[in-house]
């Protein structure tokens, strides 16, 4: 079913918003960059008591920089990165690292994810490692919109060649990633949730709000009552299974804020 108009969200359902979950790349960023609506609608919801945690595909190490303690970082709870694998927790002025898979799994992983790299740009012409892969620990990703461009064809053979070498594949808005391993987008959700609040997702799921971009949130479309794409969900159509709830007029940062001046509206009311 495709989404409703954002503006016709009920603003009942939004004042029973306890935080946002949020997609990063072309949700908050464009090219690469926080666009400014998104960084001042971030800080509005942090004034307001109202979390919002980052849930990405980028890697660790390019996620790090802006939750780091100091006048940079992003006012965020949390970032879970690489799909779920990598939490990062702004705690004073310490960033905690934890992760979902432990340190012997993640060195056997690590040559397996070398292999299937070097299999990868081996057999499909054109591939290349998203520049950002020096940062990450749990997965690889391929660049197919960011820096270079791989058509949908040579995409899906990208994804086939992870899956049959068993790894989770999924396609965000700029990169393929892949891993070894149970988890996702939502694991990493339920995590930071009991990581953070002391509380199971699934059992609040309607208090939390998820804005996303591409199909590689569908998942979290699915998972939560009150989800959001940001208007450039729309270029993806005809790869979409399980749309959001509803969709924003404005694009990426724009949408993004347009999202969060509702939901302050909201709150104000009640």
């Amino acid at each position: 079913m495709r989404p409703s108009p954002w503006a016709k969200v009920a603003a009942a359902a939004l004042g029973r918003v306890r935080g946002v979950m949020t997609d990063i790349d072309d949700t908050l960023t464009r090219d690469g960059e926080m666009e400014p609506a998104a960084r001042d609608a971030l800080a509005r919801l942090s004034t307001a008591g109202v979390p919002v945690v980052a849930i990405t595909g980028r890697p660790m190490g390019w996620s790090e920089r802006f939750v780091q303690p100091g006048p940079k970082a992003w006012p965020v709870a949390a970032i879970v990165a690489e799909n779920g694998a990598v939490a990062l927790i702004p705690q004073g002025d310490q960033l905690r690292i934890e992760y979902a898979q432990d340190a012997a799994t993640r060195a056997v992983n690590a040559g397996h994810l070398r292999e299937v790299a070097e299999r990868i740009l081996r057999e499909v012409p054109a591939a290349t490692l998203a520049r950002d892969s020096a940062g990450r620990v749990t997965d690889i990703a391929i660049d197919h919109a960011e820096f270079a461009r791989l058509d949908a064809v040579r995409i899906a053979q990208v994804v086939a060649l992870m899956r049959s070498e068993g790894m989770n594949a999924t396609v965000s808005s700029i990169h393929i990633n892949g891993w070894f391993g149970t988890h996702d987008k939502w694991s990493g959700a339920c995590w930071i949730v009991e990581r953070l609040f002391g509380r199971p997702l699934a059992a609040e799921v309607q208090h939390w709000l998820y804005v996303g971009d591409s199909p590689n949130d569908q998942l979290m479309f699915r998972h939560f009552p009150l989800s959001v794409g940001v208007a450039n969900l729309l270029q993806f159509a005809d790869q979409m299974v399980d749309w959001p709830a509803f969709i924003t007029t404005g694009e990426r940062g724009e949408g993004f804020a347009e999202v969060a001046r509702a939901l302050l509206a909201a709150r104000a009311c009640t």
